[in-house]
């Protein structure tokens, strides 16, 4: 790892940094709840003597957040929170330009992802920010003597809560956690909109399928898979949802799509992706099952959610990189199945991410959280914490601000009725 000046980085090539600035700065011009914050982090100095570290996408969107967090006093270390998902000329950009400590490069193997992990830790952080918790599962297993310096850390997706409250229930969880994946203004708009958008993008870039026509098997019916469900819908694809949930299973019927378990979809599906969080969703059964030319995908945090070994295990030969970010693997009958950027993000492999408009919103909130984090010292429980009302109400308010957009105001009669158990019909 090389060093300019003070300050530690890892990427992939410094001359790329003039086009990751444009970058960062298309993306600024579109995050304007995220621009108000900035603007009075650098005010107040809130952060100001802070060590942080993120284990983040290494995205032009994540680049203005780290800048938001630097201009409220902190001294942050950026690694990415998955191998292929870092824009190499954005992380670039951010040690030339802006002089943050950058450790990730696009493709990186193994080994070079968890080395980054751990120099990351080596950071001595107050707080630390994560997107899939691994950076807090290294932590509470290599590096326990640094906990009793960590403040909190803010958690950015479903993956990371899920493996952040299996903690808390076993009582290994040894710090405070703030959920801004739960947050309203993360979960409904990022998840729903920037998930389903950006996973259509990726696809899309990876293989220029036409969607119109084709059957696509959306593995999940959460915020993610709601928001890539009705935009492949859009596109003019017949939708198939897999559940395991009953209300969700019951809630996409209710909103128009077929449901039906997996081993009967694999028999008709042209497209596949997975969006749940969970281990195997897509297994060998299912790929023996698959119409020749499937195309399978994952746009959940870690690419365990496709059995990757286990088609391998089947195939005869796998011709890797046919087309950028798709493997394709020969079955012994001769069927062809497509994986899409090794089984990861596909929305962050193969294209950019969410659009820097949706998340302007996660991110103000996760600065606003990171915020309220130290407002609290002391005072939170080695527990995961919802992002407070009040923050959620802020950033939604200065969202619609900013879309010139509105709303009614309750009267005082209104106020009063609302508040009274006594007035009846």
């Amino acid at each position: 790892m090389s060093e300019k000046t003070n300050v530690q980085y890892d990427v992939k090539n410094l001359q790329l940094a003039p086009q990751g600035k444009k970058r960062i700065e298309w993306a600024y011009n579109d995050m304007p709840v995220l621009q108000l914050v900035m603007e009075r982090f650098s005010k107040e100095q809130p952060l100001k003597g802070l060590r942080m570290s993120a284990c983040l996408h290494v995205t032009a969107e994540t680049a203005n957040l780290v800048r938001t967090l630097k201009a409220g006093g902190a001294d942050v270390v950026l690694c990415a929170s998955n191998p292929l998902s870092t824009q190499d000329d954005v992380a670039a950009s951010l040690v030339a330009d802006y002089d943050i400590s950058v450790l990730a490069i696009k493709g990186e193997d193994n080994d070079t992802y968890y080395k980054h992990l751990r120099a990351a830790l080596e950071h001595r952080p107050n707080v630390t920010m994560d997107d899939g918790a691994d950076l807090i599962s290294i932590l509470h297993s290599e590096y326990k003597q640094y906990i009793p310096d960590i403040i909190g850390s803010m958690e950015e997706t479903t993956t990371g809560v899920i493996r952040l409250k299996a903690m808390e229930k076993d009582g290994a969880l040894k710090l405070p956690v703030i959920a801004v994946n739960d947050a309203a203004t993360k979960q409904l708009f990022d998840n729903r909109y920037g998930t389903g958008q950006s996973t259509l993008d990726g696809i899309i870039r990876a293989t220029d399928i036409l969607l119109a026509g084709k059957t696509v098997v959306v593995a999940g019916y959460g915020w993610c898979g709601r928001g890539f469900a009705i935009r492949s819908r859009g596109m003019g694809a017949n939708v198939i949802i897999t559940e395991i949930d009953p209300i969700k299973a019951l809630e996409a019927v209710m909103d128009g799509f077929r449901v039906m378990p997996m081993a009967q979809a694999a028999v008709v599906g042209d497209l596949f992706c997975t969006l749940t969080g969970d281990i195997n969703v897509l297994r060998p059964e299912h790929f023996s099952a698959m119409k020749d030319g499937a195309i399978v995908c994952n746009s959940g945090h870690f690419n365990v959610e496709i059995d990757i070994p286990g088609l391998a295990k089947l195939s005869t030969e796998i011709k890797k990189e046919v087309r950028n970010f798709v493997d394709c693997y020969v079955q012994s009958d001769g069927r062809r199945i497509y994986l899409l950027g090794e089984g990861r993000l596909i929305n962050l492999a193969a294209a950019e991410g969410h659009p820097a408009s949706v998340m302007d919103m996660s991110f103000a909130t996760q600065a606003l959280a990171t915020e309220f984090c130290l407002q609290q010292r002391g005072k939170l429980a080695n527990k995961v914490y919802y992002v407070p009302q009040e923050i959620e109400n802020w950033v939604a308010t200065l969202k619609l601000k900013s879309m010139n957009i509105d709303i009614d105001e309750l009267t005082a009669e209104q106020k009063e009725y609302l508040a009274s158990w006594t007035m009846g019909t």
